[in-house]
């Protein structure tokens, strides 16, 4: 018997028991301090090996893709689905999925798909050895616990060099610091990106965290800009572009066309809205053909997709359609609030705007938020969380040119929101990422729905 492996199955069973939580982080806490090298130790059943997800926005999404497409390829996957990205969550993850006797059985068949957070890739990678890690994109989140991005940055650059010859890397060629990772790493690298389309904006966006060269720290300029500062991009000072990807994708109604790279192309549906939707699969699809998945596992697990928890969930409440997504910093949030502005009008909105740990103290963010996008377009909208009120000044003089209440409970605010919805009508919710946990288990509860780490488990 395994006493650190028993002992976080048995925590999990407790929390969950306890209504205290889906039990994706505590056991693994409580493992690693009966054994430190308990992940290395358990990794080391997969005999797949393990891929790490790591970026700003999408890694949830991204990762659960993935894994999609590792089962129907017939693996096995361990995966921290329900989003516990510290390396505790991992070793919860391993725990759950490990005997009794501490051994992961399957274990030939057995991948690790696990994202993390994007301080702790070192750490991670450095106990996993990873059979490749997938770079998403490098935004502003988060300031008062990371810093700018160009710390993130040198710390993913410190990573990329330290890993193993036998790691592969998956970089987004459209964000100049993820693919400036490709110079520093020496590696096997697998680029993807986005070619130019009517999507394109014709500037940086306001909220863009790149404007400058990651070689020489001139000034980008831009052929085309997807959104934020991710785009076909080049440095006039020293030559420095945007690398030619190895898989390519265009959007076309709806739908994903992609060039692979041995030069086929096949199309895939994209199963949630946006451009960033676009580069989450995109991402997904480059590192299964980096192991060698084929099509048809790729395709079927796009196609079965169920979405992740606050990542564009549709719940329904009461006859009410609830759309709830998750909205942690300026450049997911720019990309929900274009999405919105496309829907018929009116829009009803209820905003949640935490200030926790993992959202990030500083919430002056949400000042280089486009929520000008939907001036004239909301019949109402209800600002919640902690900082309701920095929320309600955001949006004032932001002369959205709607009825504005202010409710800090989050409870209550549901309530409010769903009350002035009226049946068949749509709610469009938007919490940060502490607000998320309370507002979907509150959804959850009056869509008689399951709590997401039960979701989370296929």
């Amino acid at each position: 018997m395994d006493a650190a492996v028993l002992a976080a199955k048995g925590a999990s069973l407790i929390v969950r028991r306890l209504g205290l939580g889906g039990g994706t982080a505590l056991p693994g806490l409580l493992a690693l301090r009966l054994d430190p090298a308990l992940v290395p130790r358990l990794a080391a059943d997969l005999r797949a090996g393990s891929v790490l997800v790591t970026g700003t926005n999408g890694k949830t999404t991204t990762a659960r893709l993935l894994a999609g497409m590792a089962r129907a390829a017939g693996l096995r996957v361990v995966a921290n689905a329900a989003g516990s990205n510290l390396v505790r969550g991992i070793a919860a993850a391993l725990c759950q999925a490990a005997r009794a006797d501490g051994r992961i059985g399957d274990g030939e068949r057995s991948l690790g798909v696990f994202e993390v957070d994007e301080a702790t890739l070192p750490e991670a990678a450095a106990l996993l050895s990873p059979r490749a890690v997938v770079f998403l994109n490098l935004f502003r989140d988060q300031l008062d616990r990371y810093g700018e991005v160009d710390h993130v940055a040198e710390v993913w650059r410190r990573a990329a060099a330290s890993l193993g010859t036998g790691t592969a890397l998956v970089l987004n060629a459209d964000d100049p610091a993820v693919a400036s990772l490709a110079g520093a790493a020496r590696r096997p690298t697998l680029f993807y990106g986005l070619a130019p389309g009517s999507h394109c904006l014709p500037t940086l966006e306001h909220a863009a965290d790149a404007r400058w060269c990651p070689a020489c720290a001139g000034e980008l300029t831009y052929g085309c800009v997807h959104y934020a500062h991710l785009g076909i991009w080049r440095c006039p000072e020293c030559g420095l572009s945007r690398p030619a990807p190895h898989l390519e994708g265009s959007l076309e109604e709806g739908r994903l066309h992609l060039r692979l790279p041995d030069g086929g192309r096949r199309f895939l549906p994209l199963p949630l809205e946006g451009t960033y939707a676009a580069y989450d699969v995109m991402a997904a699809v480059a590192t299964a053909l980096a192991l060698g998945l084929p099509w048809s596992a790729i395709e079927e697990g796009v196609v079965r997709f169920g979405g992740a928890f606050g990542r564009q969930e549709r719940l329904v409440v009461q006859g009410r359609h609830v759309h709830v997504v998750l909205a942690k910093n300026p450049a997911g949030l720019n990309q929900v609030l274009r999405i919105l502005s496309q829907r018929p009008a009116p829009l009803r909105l209820a905003l949640f705007l935490n200030d926790g740990l993992a959202d990030g103290r500083d919430v002056s963010w949400i000042w280089d938020v486009d929520f000008e996008l939907l001036s004239g377009r909301v019949e109402w909208a209800v600002a919640s969380g902690t900082r309701a009120e920095d929320l309600a000044l955001r949006l004032h003089y932001a002369r959205l040119g709607c009825e504005l209440a202010v409710e800090p409970r989050p409870v209550a605010a549901l309530r409010l929101a769903i009350g002035r919805t009226a049946p068949g009508e749509t709610l469009h919710v938007l919490p940060t990422y502490t607000a998320l946990l309370r507002v979907r288990e509150v959804l959850a509860r009056w869509a008689g729905r399951p709590p997401f780490w039960e979701e989370a488990e296929p």
